[in-house]
């Protein structure tokens, strides 16, 4: 069901559309739209309020407030909140925004005369019949100023935790068409929350770029990084040693995996990643240590390369055993980052070739504002206990 209510367009305060009767229909709109909240999430969750149900599927846990325009005005709804899951009443348009951003980028690509037969075939898809620039400029500074304050919003508090990684995608400079790197920075504040925090488009990922990113970061209210989880790139890894200063590097240990296993003989791949994971899985440092010694005695002799690899790199893999234990599978990789990753490019791979770069910045910044929203709608991604202990740990070290 979509929303089919039509939004204001004129008269603010409703005086003169609706008389004496706007504040009776206005609160009888709103209790049949509780009403309707109500039945879904019962049928979401697979019990009612108060009731006690074998097959129950989730808990409510309080409301968050959206804001919903209609002919009647902008009513504040009180939209149910569920412990484990996520619930969007079915007349509110989700995710709209960057829906909105696809089209307009669609559109300005085809204004700008870089159609091909799948580009056409995507606007005929969205019901796209005819265009024009001052349309699609009008439509496009809309999303451009959110996106933009989206990216320079300062931020507040600390943020222990900050992955940081690229994405790639194609674009169009001039009449030139490159690769281009879409540097992303997520972060977890110290109340457990966690937020995509930064985005920029750079030429290539070298350490000046990643610099200026981070010095940028940091200018908006970057502030308390503890630990900084990325890949082995050497550019990145040199610019959070020289911005991030105090913050402990993390190497994703995913990658890492297959680079070691990448210089084992085939024959030994598969049995030598899991035996990685049991190094890994140790309950302590010191425990991870002994696992890594059993490990390169077994292999050495058939994976020289591997095991020097392994060496040369354990020591940075193994920094998240320094921090609270419930944090480890959330810190010791960079696949929070990776699955955002995944997300753009299942969202950009229709586009193809973007036709600017302020296009890119567009849909993947609005991307990434409409998912920190759901994450500050959700539950916390790591525990208050948990955060309590990772400072603890700080003030005794």
């Amino acid at each position: 069901m979509t929303n089919t209510i039509i939004p204001r367009t004129a008269d603010p305060d409703n005086s003169t559309l609706l008389g004496d009767a706007s504040d009776s229909l206005r609160e009888l709109f709103e209790r049949t739209l509780r009403e309707a909240m109500e039945l879904e999430l019962g049928q979401h969750v697979g019990a009612g309020r108060y009731e006690r149900s074998g097959e129950r599927l989730d808990h409510r846990n309080g409301t968050r407030h959206r804001r919903f325009d209609t002919r009647l005005g902008s009513l504040d709804l009180e939209v149910p909140r569920l412990r484990d899951g996520n619930y969007m009443p079915s007349f509110l348009e989700h995710r709209t925004r960057s829906e909105r951003a696809l089209i307009a980028l669609v559109q300005e690509a085809v204004i700008g005369g870089v159609s091909t037969r799948k580009i056409a075939k995507i606007v005929a898809e969205l019901g796209i019949t005819s265009l024009s620039k001052s349309q699609v400029s009008e439509f496009c500074t809309e999303l451009d100023e959110l996106a933009r304050a989206f990216r320079e919003r300062p931020l507040s508090g600390n943020y222990p935790y900050l992955f940081l990684d690229a994405v790639f995608e194609k674009m169009r400079i001039g009449r030139t068409i490159v690769s281009q790197a879409c540097v992303i920075a997520y972060g977890v504040r110290e109340d457990g929350v966690r937020e995509l925090i930064g985005l920029d488009i750079v030429d290539t990922e070298s350490e000046a770029s990643w610099a200026t990113f981070l010095r940028g970061l940091c200018d908006r209210g970057l502030t308390g990084v503890k630990l900084a989880i990325t890949d082995a790139h050497g550019g990145l890894i040199k610019a959070v040693q020289t911005v991030l200063v105090g913050a402990s590097w993390q190497r994703c240990k995913v990658h890492f995996t297959r680079n070691v296993t990448a210089h084992a003989p085939e024959a030994y791949k598969k049995k030598l990643a899991g035996d990685l994971q049991g190094i890994f899985s140790q309950p302590t440092a010191e425990a991870a240590l002994v696992a890594y010694e059993s490990l390169r005695a077994k292999y050495l002799h058939a994976c020289g390369k591997a095991m020097q690899i392994l060496e040369d790199g354990l020591s940075d893999t193994l920094t998240f055993m320094a921090f609270p234990r419930e944090h480890w599978s959330r810190v010791s990789s960079t696949n929070p980052i990776e699955r955002i990753n995944r997300e753009i490019r299942r969202r950009t791979r229709v586009v193809g070739i973007f036709p600017s770069v302020a296009s890119a910045l567009r849909l993947i910044g609005m991307l990434l504002l409409e998912q920190t929203e759901d994450w500050h709608a959700g539950k916390r991604y790591m525990s208050e206990a948990s955060m309590d202990e990772l400072y603890a740990r700080a003030a005794s070290a």
